[in-house]
């Protein structure tokens, strides 16, 4: 007979309840893959328990599935919904078919092996549709307003759970495109529009309505938004995944490579503001508490800050494979993810609860890089 939690208990008096911590997702599209490894890996942790999550694009997606699947099955039934969501993203890609038929099967080592000659001719032509992109908007090229990542979400994400979740709480960031205002949609009023609203690149989609208003990308105001962790929750230890490289060794060149270290630095600018606030606000209160010191002031004093990113393995794949799609790329990123959460863990976990890991005096640097 199985023991009953009471002698479980019994058994194990010094078992201390699991540590809580806050999670910011960064938005980075198909690299958000990298972000489900690092939750796949720290939900196997049973001392640590995610009191709250703030995401932008791919990481409100990341959030959502997170928060469905802990109402419906603890943490196996988030580490399930967030592996169905990402096996969904990978299905809906044009070559998910091709490759996983008979024919791709036994092709497969022949284009592996044509890659490298193949991609001179391929890459001109991604330039080329890049290019076409910046000329036709998408209410000229997608008049229907047709996007896949909506039938994935409404597939894989059952909102009414989401929105009662009581295990943890989950903010969504979007760009208010009037005002160009960071809106911060609470879990309470979560929909798939709101998801798909802190997504919505606008030279990919068009605007999203809420409310009677257009949103964009939630990374233009917040990559993500540190801002209702800090206001809303009370944990004092929160963990940053980051998915955009603050630095790149090399300057681009090429216009593609420009562009896209123009997208990094635009998706990374919001952060660093909160960041360099936080430390800001931190260096002007102290460390030793205070008579009336407002409470806010306090929270910000209290707060440990972390961070998880991808370092070198993440950064050199270069901002164009955000748009890969195809599974052993996102099981790639995936496993990146886990391995880079455990080594993590192996580093820090101590530090959880009593000190910073994070540098975070290091954002007012110039010279210092994340």
């Amino acid at each position: 007979m199985p023991a009953s939690p009471k002698n479980a208990a019994r058994k194990n008096p010094t078992r201390r309840p699991p540590h809580q911590i806050d999670l910011a997702l960064q938005g980075g599209g198909s690299h958000g893959a990298f972000t489900w490894g690092v939750l796949d890996r720290l939900l196997e942790d049973d001392t640590l328990e995610i009191a709250a999550i703030s995401g932008t694009s791919a990481g409100a997606m990341n959030a959502v599935a997170l928060a469905a699947g802990l109402m419906d099955g603890g943490r196996e039934g988030a580490r399930r919904v967030l592996r169905q969501f990402w096996t969904r993203v990978a299905e809906l890609s044009p070559f998910h078919h091709i490759r996983t038929s008979p024919l791709g099967t036994l092709l497969a080592p022949a284009s592996d092996w044509l890659a490298p000659w193949v991609k001179p001719w391929t890459d001109p032509l991604k330039h080329a549709s890049d290019a076409i992109g910046l000329q036709i908007s998408p209410y000229q090229l997608n008049p229907l307003n047709l996007n896949p990542l909506r039938d994935i979400l409404e597939e894989t994400v059952d909102f009414q759970r989401v929105c009662g979740c009581h295990k943890m709480k989950v903010f969504v960031a979007a760009t208010h495109v009037r005002t160009g205002a960071l809106r911060i949609f609470g879990q309470h009023e979560l929909t798939a529009d709101m998801v798909l609203a802190s997504a919505c690149l606008p030279l990919l989609f068009q605007a999203v309505e809420i409310d009677g208003e257009a949103y964009w990308d939630g990374g233009y105001a917040g990559n993500p938004s540190l801002l209702p962790l800090v206001s809303e929750t009370r944990t004092d230890d929160l963990l940053l995944v980051q998915i955009n490289p603050m630095q790149r060794e090399s300057v681009p060149t090429r216009a593609g490579d420009i562009l896209d270290r123009i997208n990094e630095v635009t998706f990374n600018a919001s952060l660093l503001k909160e960041l360099r606030t936080l430390a800001l606000m931190k260096q002007m209160v102290g460390d030793k508490p205070r008579a009336g010191t407002p409470a806010m002031l306090r929270r910000i004093q209290q707060l440990r800050v972390h961070l998880i990113d991808g370092g070198t393995p993440l950064s050199s794949l270069g901002a164009g494979s955000k748009t890969e799609t195809q599974w052993s790329f996102l099981s790639q990123l995936h496993l990146m993810g886990r391995e880079a959460a455990t080594q993590w863990l192996r580093r820090h976990r101590r530090d959880l609860g009593e000190r910073s890991s994070f540098d975070l005096g290091g954002v007012l640097d110039p010279e210092q890089a994340l």
